[in-house]
């Protein structure tokens, strides 16, 4: 299987590409847009700031050769809020895939800490990337937070409900990063791999 991952100015990309070879796959890390759209999967994850995310990705119109992918998807943590419309976080205008709007968390008490950083629970799960995973814990990094929505297909508290996955068309998401989830993220690797 060919499988590609978005490369961008966004950290912790080589975790995605080290649990892809765990599962004996040697992905290819491009910002080509021709290698991106033959590819079978492609996959869109990082740790950064938003606008600096979407200023390379503008720069090298990847945005739109994201937007228009025909395989599957799968965003990871930033990958997921940029593909959002527009993020709250440099108030940036995002590739739009999901209209949606990215929010900054704003604790409600003392024991409310931003980021959100550890493990947690994810319910409510559907879609082919969710399989059997009802009450998995996942490990999540972020400051950020999409609210639930129709494409929501695994919820996550933190402060309040939100959407820890998503799903629309050939694109899938994940707040939370699935290289760093154990035998869980895994599962969810090889489900999307399988999609």
């Amino acid at each position: 299987m060919n499988v590609a991952i978005v490369k961008y100015n966004a950290g912790n990309v080589y975790s995605v590409v080290n649990a892809l070879k765990r599962l004996g796959i040697e992905p290819l890390l491009t910002d080509d847009a021709e290698e991106l759209m033959k590819a079978d999967r492609v996959l869109f994850p990082g740790q950064g700031e938003a606008s600096g995310a979407m200023e390379y990705l503008k720069a090298r119109r990847l945005d739109e050769v994201i937007r228009n992918l025909q395989q599957p998807v799968l965003g990871i943590c930033i990958g997921q809020q940029l593909l959002c419309r527009h993020s709250e976080e440099g108030d940036v205008d995002c590739i739009g895939v999901f209209d949606a709007e990215v929010k900054r968390f704003q604790p409600q008490r003392h024991e409310d800490k931003v980021p959100c950083m550890g493990w947690n629970a994810i319910y409510d799960t559907k879609s082919p990337l969710m399989q059997g995973l009802e009450g998995e814990y996942v490990y999540f990094v972020h400051s950020y937070y999409i609210p639930l929505c129709s494409e929501t297909v695994a919820t996550a508290d933190y402060i309040l409900p939100y959407s820890a996955a998503m799903h629309k068309d050939n694109f899938y998401t994940c707040q939370f990063h699935p290289e760093k989830s154990g035998r869980v993220g895994e599962q969810i690797i090889k489900n999307f791999l399988a999609i």
